[in-house]
């Protein structure tokens, strides 16, 4: 019996200077699996009644919420502790399966330094997955800058679940393949996308960087993973009207064909 096709999602991040329903609405037009929402300053972001008419009038299921543990969104939500736990019970009452995390960063206190039990506490009590996300070091003067507790490398660290980013891995020179490998189990999401190396988090089109993608989605489709593939990448770079477009066009095209388990059948997807 054929195992199922690896749903495609697609990030809101990938389209950041636009509001979630535009997410929605290009994801469906583009015949994406789904959406990741991650919650930023834009009320709707906040609000599952409106995300979730949002998903039905499109039929793209939220599969995952990114939690507002960045930088940018440190004003969200309140405290560390609260940002995580209201992104658990959003991804609940909206069926998501996944809440992404970042790791803390070392000022933090007793979030970072109780951060895996916390985590795990709150998935008992929501049953949602909390998957901490890779990142990658900050540099000053060429100089690296500690800014995570206790690093930006989840692989070694005492987390449950995991989610793989691969432009954070390339500013991170890390090998995605090897990373996926090492995980097993532990890989519960996947942010696709690709970087050449630079300081900068690229976010590159999967395929435009040095990342091991086309092998890395290969290994995917072979394995027994269960979760979900979200396209995240940067679209500022637009260069006229329609080409965000068919940036996420390429990259799900690219997605769907190195990702297929069941070749057979691609000619039959949306």
């Amino acid at each position: 019996m054929a195992r199922p096709e690896i749903p495609v999602t697609l990030s809101s991040s990938s389209i950041f200077s636009l509001p979630p329903q535009h997410v929605f609405a290009m994801a469906e037009d583009l015949g994406y699996d789904g959406v990741e929402v991650m919650i930023t300053q834009n009320r709707w972001t906040h609000d599952p009644t409106k995300l979730d008419d949002l998903a039905q009038r499109h039929s793209m299921p939220i599969h995952s919420i990114h939690a507002p543990t960045l930088l940018f969104t440190q004003q969200v939500w309140g405290s560390a502790w609260t940002k995580v736990a209201r992104a658990a019970d959003q991804a609940r009452e909206l069926g998501a399966e996944i809440v992404v995390v970042h790791p803390p960063f070392r000022w933090q206190g007793s979030y970072a330094t109780d951060f895996a039990d916390g985590i795990r506490d709150i998935m008992e009590a929501t049953g949602v997955t909390i998957a901490v996300e890779n990142m990658y070091p900050w540099r000053v003067s060429g100089q690296e800058i500690k800014m995570y507790l206790p690093h930006y490398d989840p692989i070694p660290q005492d987390y449950d679940h995991v989610t793989w980013d691969f432009s954070h891995a390339a500013t991170a020179k890390m090998d995605s393949l090897r990373a996926i490998k090492l995980l097993g189990s532990r890989l519960a999401h996947v942010h696709l996308t690709d970087g050449a190396g630079s300081p900068a988090d690229e976010h590159l089109l999967p395929g435009h960087g040095n990342q091991r993608v086309v092998e890395s989605l290969h290994y995917l489709a072979e394995s027994d993973y269960d979760g979900a593939v979200c396209i995240e990448v940067s679209t500022r770079g637009q260069k006229y009207p329609g080409h965000r477009e068919e940036m996420l066009a390429e990259a799900l095209a690219f997605t769907r064909k190195h990702l297929a388990r069941n070749p057979a059948t691609q000619g039959e997807q949306h």
